[in-house]
């Protein structure tokens, strides 16, 4: 975004949030930069919130995204806000940097983990970071709505106890029968689920990071890749069929010609309409199909 139009958009952040925060419906207003984090969101809240999420296209690049008029004016007159960080969507967090304060509850996902950038911000795919964003989410509804706080401590320990309860049995049972396959992966944002799921991730760090940030992959890390499904190194082959560069293209068209079983996952909730945990148990189920294929067991 050119700085004339993010000085637009600070100007007008500046102005709405001078408003009154509360949402005309009487619910707590909730923005999230990602309907990732939106989805989780809105379940914790149940219907004592309102969550509009920003990204919610499977074809929008979270980190490209310029936002307009109506985003800045959502973000300034939420009273919780629910930003990735870690450099991911640094026009979100922008947008908040330009409004005053107002009582609202910020939550940066990269600041409760402690990480910076550079560090892997796709942390939806790490269960422990999923859970302590729960506990945040939570932790601002109660600040701003103490009289819903039995309310929220409920809808919180049935999304973690019912809603993820398929999500928790499918990653307890990849880990306890395939834990040490080897895997290669075409991007980092598979990296904090595979790492939890005991999967010996074989690709070089250089091209999943490579691929995730759309830079040039190196020759080497090219060249490792390849040789690793070309000669059956790995069991599996996973890539984010939202982002298929040549070099992702070629590394999946030599696993299908070695007959590696493929197996895909998303940057964003796919549908668009999905909830999280639906979104990630179609994914660990494919993954689940593919290691068996592999392996047999």
């Amino acid at each position: 975004m050119t700085r004339k139009a993010l000085a637009l958009l600070g100007a007008l952040l500046a102005t709405a949030g001078c408003a009154a925060r509360h949402a005309p419906s009487g619910r707590l207003d909730v923005v999230a930069a990602e309907n990732v984090w939106g989805s989780i969101a809105a379940q914790l809240g149940g219907d004592r919130v309102s969550v509009r999420s920003i990204i919610t296209s499977p074809a929008t690049d979270p980190h490209d995204y310029e936002p307009n008029a109506a985003d800045a004016r959502s973000m300034a007159e939420a009273e919780l806000t629910i930003v990735n960080g870690i450099g991911y969507d640094g026009w979100a967090s922008r947008l908040l940097a330009s409004d005053g304060p107002g009582g609202r509850v910020d939550l940066d996902v990269g600041d409760l983990l402690g990480l910076h950038d550079g560090a892997n911000p796709h942390q939806w795919y790490s269960p422990a970071a999923v859970r302590e964003v729960i506990g945040a989410i939570v932790a601002g509804y109660d600040k701003l709505d103490p009289s819903g706080s039995a309310y929220y401590a409920s809808r919180k320990r049935r999304f973690l106890s019912v809603s993820l309860t398929r999500y928790d049995a499918l990653r307890a049972e990849i880990r306890a029968r395939f834990a040490g396959v080897p895997v290669g992966y075409s991007e980092s944002i598979f990296q904090p689920l595979g790492e939890s799921l005991g999967l010996r991730l074989l690709t070089p760090y250089g091209f999943a990071k490579a691929t995730a940030e759309g830079s040039e992959v190196s020759a080497a890390d090219k060249e490792a890749t390849e040789r690793q499904a070309r000669e059956r190194e790995i069991a599996v082959w996973v890539f984010n069929s939202q982002n298929v560069t040549p070099e992702v293209q070629q590394v999946t068209a030599i696993a299908r010609a070695e007959k590696i079983p493929v197996a895909t996952v998303t940057e964003t909730l796919v549908p668009a309409t999905a909830t999280f945990e639906q979104w990630q148990v179609a994914e660990l189920e494919r993954l689940l199909a593919a290691l068996h294929r592999a392996t047999g067991r």
